[in-house]
């Protein structure tokens, strides 16, 4: 065994040990939460099913058939004291730990979350049961590591909106855009009109890959008092429960979105937009900046 896979056994013991503290975490702030049955609002229940919170918290697997790009969102305001805040921020460092974990065991080896399992468990078939009860196989990392929000000062309404015009960009050398086109059927007539028109750019030139990103809950929060540096106003998603300081045991107002998304974009494009707004190469959404 290499010093890698030894590494990557003993990371992959503390992974499973850093994913039972989450879980310890998580059931500690629902007891609070439970105890305590504090106002709740959850978008678009009007009575909200007491065991929300708590599917809203564990849901960290993949079902059947589910795009390992997609999550699900949980939108909802809980108006609450400070020991369930410290608990959910410990929930937080816990989920932080884990994110970080896993990104040491993939620079490590980029098949240590893969390849090592099956490898491992050969010479050691207790690792493999360990495994398969903790269910790393089925961990939706996305949700298992994303943040649940809170509110750093008590809040006196929320605006919630749709976001659908969110995407994310990718800067692109040629050569990587022609590794990228090589990859796709080089016979298709499509992808060699693309292939010579990449290769009338010069090679020093920086592309750009887009990606259009899932609709999302933005929530715009309005601070009972500024915060310490002035600010009366916070923008945040909200893919997850939101949790706000109430020390009068209330919910702030909320206003009640769309239960869907917009379907069109409903943000006007900016004037200062760098891309160009047709795509250079279709098949791999990728733009030529402007030039400036």
């Amino acid at each position: 065994m290499s010093d890698t896979d030894v590494t990557a056994y003993r990371l992959l013991h503390e992974l499973d040990d850093r994913f039972d503290h989450l879980i310890n975490t998580i059931e500690a702030a629902l007891t609070l939460y439970e105890q305590q049955v504090p106002p709740t609002w959850v978008f678009h229940q009007p009575i909200v099913d007491t065991g929300w919170l708590r599917k809203a918290l564990l849901d960290m697997w993949h079902q059947e058939g589910q795009d390992g790009r997609e999550t699900r969102n949980y939108v909802g305001i809980i108006a609450t004291d400070e020991a369930l805040i410290e608990s959910i921020d410990t929930i937080n460092q816990a989920k932080t730990r884990i994110s970080e974990l896993i990104q040491k065991i993939k620079n490590l080896s980029p098949k240590a979350l893969g390849d090592i399992k099956q490898r491992l468990p050969k010479r050691h078939p207790y690792v493999d049961n360990v495994l398969r009860q903790s269910g790393f196989a089925r961990l939706h990392l996305k949700q298992c590591w994303r943040h649940i929000p809170i509110a750093e000062a008590p809040v006196s309404r929320i605006r919630l909106a749709w976001y659908s015009s969110g995407r994310s960009i990718k800067r692109l050398s040629v050569q990587e855009a022609e590794h990228k086109l090589m990859q796709l059927n080089t016979e298709a007539p499509h992808v060699r009109i693309q292939l010579r028109k990449l290769a009338g750019l010069p090679s020093s030139e920086t592309l750009a890959q887009v990606q259009a990103q899932a609709p999302l809950m933005r929530a715009n929060l309005f601070f009972t008092e500024p915060l310490e540096g002035g600010h009366t106003r916070r923008a945040l998603n909200i893919a997850m429960p939101l949790f706000v300081p109430a020390p009068e045991q209330r919910l702030p107002h909320v206003n009640l979105p769309p239960l869907h998304p917009p379907t069109e974009r409903t943000r006007a494009r900016r004037r200062d937009e760098k891309l160009e707004q047709d795509p250079f190469l279709p098949s791999l959404r990728i733009y030529r900046y402007k030039d400036k």
